[in-house]
Protein backbone atom coordinates (compact mmCIF):
# COMPACT_ATOMS: atom_id res chain seq x y z
CA UNK A 1 0.00 0.00 0.00
CA UNK A 2 2.56 2.60 0.74
CA UNK A 3 4.79 1.25 -1.73
CA UNK A 4 1.49 2.11 -4.34
CA UNK A 5 1.21 5.55 -2.73
CA UNK A 6 4.79 6.35 -3.14
CA UNK A 7 4.76 5.71 -7.02
CA UNK A 8 1.35 7.22 -7.52
CA UNK A 9 3.34 10.89 -5.71
CA UNK A 10 6.06 10.31 -7.84
CA UNK A 11 4.17 10.09 -10.83
CA UNK A 12 2.33 13.42 -9.85
CA UNK A 13 5.97 15.34 -8.57
CA UNK A 14 6.87 14.15 -12.15
CA UNK A 15 4.03 15.18 -14.51
CA UNK A 16 3.64 18.40 -11.89
CA UNK A 17 7.06 19.01 -12.96
CA UNK A 18 6.06 19.91 -16.40
CA UNK A 19 3.00 20.26 -16.71
CA UNK A 20 1.70 22.71 -15.38
CA UNK A 21 4.67 24.35 -13.83
CA UNK A 22 7.30 23.57 -16.67
CA UNK A 23 5.14 24.99 -19.07
CA UNK A 24 4.54 28.02 -16.60
CA UNK A 25 8.15 28.31 -16.46
CA UNK A 26 8.76 28.45 -20.41
CA UNK A 27 5.75 30.86 -20.61
CA UNK A 28 7.41 33.51 -17.97
CA UNK A 29 10.69 33.42 -19.88
CA UNK A 30 8.99 34.29 -22.78
CA UNK A 31 7.28 37.13 -21.38
CA UNK A 32 10.57 38.47 -19.41
CA UNK A 33 11.82 38.47 -22.55
CA UNK A 34 10.04 41.14 -23.81
CA UNK A 35 12.49 43.11 -22.05
CA UNK A 36 15.01 43.04 -24.54
CA UNK A 37 13.05 44.83 -27.12
CA UNK A 38 12.48 47.67 -24.11
CA UNK A 39 10.92 49.02 -21.17
CA UNK A 40 7.36 50.11 -22.66
CA UNK A 41 7.21 45.75 -24.65
CA UNK A 42 7.95 44.69 -21.30
CA UNK A 43 5.28 46.24 -19.06
CA UNK A 44 2.85 45.76 -22.30
CA UNK A 45 3.59 42.33 -21.58
CA UNK A 46 3.60 42.36 -17.66
CA UNK A 47 0.11 44.17 -18.00
CA UNK A 48 -1.40 42.00 -20.42
CA UNK A 49 -0.43 38.91 -18.11
CA UNK A 50 -1.77 40.89 -15.29
CA UNK A 51 -5.09 41.78 -17.12
CA UNK A 52 -5.80 37.97 -17.13
CA UNK A 53 -9.41 37.45 -16.15
CA UNK A 54 -10.01 34.82 -12.99
CA UNK A 55 -6.05 35.41 -12.36
CA UNK A 56 -5.44 34.76 -9.13
CA UNK A 57 -7.54 31.39 -9.45
CA UNK A 58 -5.48 30.44 -12.47
CA UNK A 59 -2.28 31.16 -10.23
CA UNK A 60 -3.35 29.47 -6.95
CA UNK A 61 -4.49 26.33 -9.03
CA UNK A 62 -2.57 25.64 -12.19
CA UNK A 63 0.81 27.26 -10.55
CA UNK A 64 0.98 27.37 -6.55
CA UNK A 65 -0.82 24.77 -5.64
CA UNK A 66 1.26 22.22 -8.41
CA UNK A 67 4.57 24.03 -7.31
CA UNK A 68 3.76 23.74 -3.62
CA UNK A 69 3.12 19.84 -4.15
CA UNK A 70 6.15 19.45 -6.50
CA UNK A 71 8.65 21.52 -4.09
CA UNK A 72 7.81 19.81 -0.67
CA UNK A 73 8.00 16.20 -2.12
CA UNK A 74 10.81 17.59 -4.21
CA UNK A 75 12.90 18.17 -1.04
CA UNK A 76 11.81 14.47 0.33
CA UNK A 77 13.03 12.96 -2.79
CA UNK A 78 15.96 15.13 -2.87
CA UNK A 79 17.10 14.37 1.13
CA UNK A 80 15.91 10.86 0.27
CA UNK A 81 17.09 9.64 -2.72
CA UNK A 82 20.32 7.99 -3.41
CA UNK A 83 22.37 7.62 -6.03
CA UNK A 84 22.47 4.96 -8.69
CA UNK A 85 25.28 4.43 -10.38
CA UNK A 86 24.94 0.78 -11.62
CA UNK A 87 21.58 1.96 -13.51
CA UNK A 88 22.60 4.49 -15.13
CA UNK A 89 25.93 5.14 -15.52
CA UNK A 90 28.49 8.06 -14.36
CA UNK A 91 27.07 10.82 -16.55
CA UNK A 92 23.65 10.27 -15.85
CA UNK A 93 23.91 9.66 -12.25
CA UNK A 94 26.15 13.08 -12.04
CA UNK A 95 22.72 14.20 -13.56
CA UNK A 96 20.58 12.26 -10.97
CA UNK A 97 22.46 14.31 -8.16
CA UNK A 98 23.07 18.05 -9.96
CA UNK A 99 19.09 17.41 -10.51
CA UNK A 100 18.57 17.48 -6.30
CA UNK A 101 20.93 20.21 -5.80
CA UNK A 102 19.17 22.47 -8.80
CA UNK A 103 16.18 21.86 -7.32
CA UNK A 104 17.05 23.20 -3.84
CA UNK A 105 18.87 26.16 -5.76
CA UNK A 106 15.71 26.46 -7.28
CA UNK A 107 13.10 26.58 -4.68
CA UNK A 108 15.18 29.16 -2.77
CA UNK A 109 15.50 31.41 -6.03
CA UNK A 110 11.54 31.05 -6.60
CA UNK A 111 10.66 31.33 -2.71
CA UNK A 112 13.14 34.54 -3.09
CA UNK A 113 11.39 36.12 -6.46
CA UNK A 114 8.18 35.44 -5.55
CA UNK A 115 8.75 37.95 -2.08
CA UNK A 116 10.26 40.35 -4.26
CA UNK A 117 7.58 40.81 -7.42
CA UNK A 118 4.04 38.78 -6.51
CA UNK A 119 4.20 39.85 -2.11
CA UNK A 120 5.49 43.62 -3.06
CA UNK A 121 2.66 43.60 -5.43
CA UNK A 122 -0.25 42.64 -3.33
CA UNK A 123 1.66 44.85 -0.68
CA UNK A 124 0.70 47.66 -3.60
CA UNK A 125 3.96 47.94 -5.27
CA UNK A 126 4.25 48.06 -9.51
CA UNK A 127 5.55 45.03 -10.73
CA UNK A 128 7.09 46.40 -14.11
CA UNK A 129 10.43 47.42 -15.63
CA UNK A 130 11.77 50.18 -13.45
CA UNK A 131 11.16 47.29 -10.59
CA UNK A 132 13.17 44.87 -12.04
CA UNK A 133 15.87 47.58 -13.34
CA UNK A 134 16.28 48.30 -9.66
CA UNK A 135 16.62 44.93 -8.49
CA UNK A 136 19.44 43.65 -11.08
CA UNK A 137 21.42 46.81 -10.15
CA UNK A 138 22.88 45.64 -7.27
CA UNK A 139 25.39 42.88 -8.78
CA UNK A 140 25.25 40.45 -5.84
CA UNK A 141 21.59 40.22 -6.76
CA UNK A 142 22.21 40.11 -10.47
CA UNK A 143 24.49 37.23 -9.86
CA UNK A 144 21.92 35.53 -7.99
CA UNK A 145 19.03 35.66 -10.47
CA UNK A 146 21.45 34.45 -13.18
CA UNK A 147 22.40 31.57 -10.89
CA UNK A 148 18.83 30.95 -9.92
CA UNK A 149 17.27 31.49 -13.83
CA UNK A 150 19.97 28.43 -14.81
CA UNK A 151 19.48 26.49 -11.87
CA UNK A 152 15.79 26.78 -12.94
CA UNK A 153 16.29 25.88 -16.09
CA UNK A 154 18.82 23.19 -15.34
CA UNK A 155 15.72 21.80 -13.50
CA UNK A 156 13.21 21.95 -16.16
CA UNK A 157 15.25 20.65 -18.86
CA UNK A 158 16.76 17.66 -16.80
CA UNK A 159 13.35 16.90 -15.61
CA UNK A 160 11.99 16.31 -18.91
CA UNK A 161 14.15 13.32 -19.32
CA UNK A 162 13.39 11.90 -15.77
CA UNK A 163 9.30 12.35 -16.87
CA UNK A 164 10.11 10.57 -20.09
CA UNK A 165 11.76 7.88 -19.09
CA UNK A 166 9.42 7.18 -15.94
CA UNK A 167 6.21 8.04 -18.22
CA UNK A 168 7.60 4.72 -20.71
CA UNK A 169 8.42 7.53 -23.41
CA UNK A 170 12.10 6.50 -23.48
CA UNK A 171 12.29 3.33 -22.72
CA UNK A 172 15.45 2.08 -24.43
CA UNK A 173 19.25 3.18 -24.27
CA UNK A 174 18.78 4.82 -27.77
CA UNK A 175 15.62 6.52 -27.08
CA UNK A 176 17.03 7.66 -23.63
CA UNK A 177 20.08 9.11 -25.22
CA UNK A 178 18.16 10.96 -28.28
CA UNK A 179 16.28 12.83 -25.29
CA UNK A 180 19.38 13.64 -23.24
CA UNK A 181 20.20 15.64 -26.45
CA UNK A 182 16.83 17.19 -26.75
CA UNK A 183 16.70 18.27 -23.12
CA UNK A 184 20.22 19.67 -23.24
CA UNK A 185 19.39 21.85 -26.56
CA UNK A 186 16.47 23.15 -24.61
CA UNK A 187 18.32 24.00 -21.46
CA UNK A 188 20.93 25.66 -23.53
CA UNK A 189 18.22 27.63 -25.43
CA UNK A 190 15.90 28.50 -22.65
CA UNK A 191 19.03 29.73 -20.92
CA UNK A 192 19.76 32.20 -23.85
CA UNK A 193 16.50 33.58 -23.30
CA UNK A 194 16.67 33.63 -19.47
CA UNK A 195 19.91 35.75 -19.42
CA UNK A 196 19.39 38.12 -22.02
CA UNK A 197 16.06 38.87 -20.16
CA UNK A 198 18.12 39.19 -17.26
CA UNK A 199 20.78 41.34 -18.62
CA UNK A 200 18.12 43.74 -20.54
CA UNK A 201 17.11 45.13 -17.28
CA UNK A 202 20.67 46.06 -16.17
Amino acid sequence: MADNREFTYRRLHSLLGVIPVGLFLVQHLVVNHFATKGEEAFNGAAHFMESLPFRYVLETVIIFLPLLFHAIYGLYIAFTAKNNVGRFGFFRNWMFFMQRISGVVTLVFIAWHVWETRIAAALGAEVNFQMMEEILANPLMLGFYIVGVVSTIFHFANGLWSFCVSWGIAVSPRSQQIVTYVTMGIFFALSIVGIRAILAFV
